[in-house]
């Protein structure tokens, strides 16, 4: 019966696993980056759709206070 983990002997077993891990963690990095800066662009996008007459929040509490 072979066992649940395999360790091999010869070590180079390991190379296209290694290979395989840094590929996927560095596409995993890219498309969080990719989406990170799709959600500020958005973001920026729907508060110049939504915004009165300011941009930033602390203006828009100077206007309310004002009233």
């Amino acid at each position: 019966m072979m066992e649940f983990l395999y360790f091999p002997e010869d070590k180079t077993e390991y190379i296209p696993a290694l290979i395989s891990l840094v590929i996927f963690s560095i596409g995993a990095a890219v498309t969080m980056y990719l989406i990170y800066k799709h959600s500020k662009k958005e973001e920026r996008r729907i508060d110049e759709k939504y915004s009165i007459n300011s941009s930033s929040p602390a203006s828009n509490e100077k206007q309310h206070s004002k009233q």
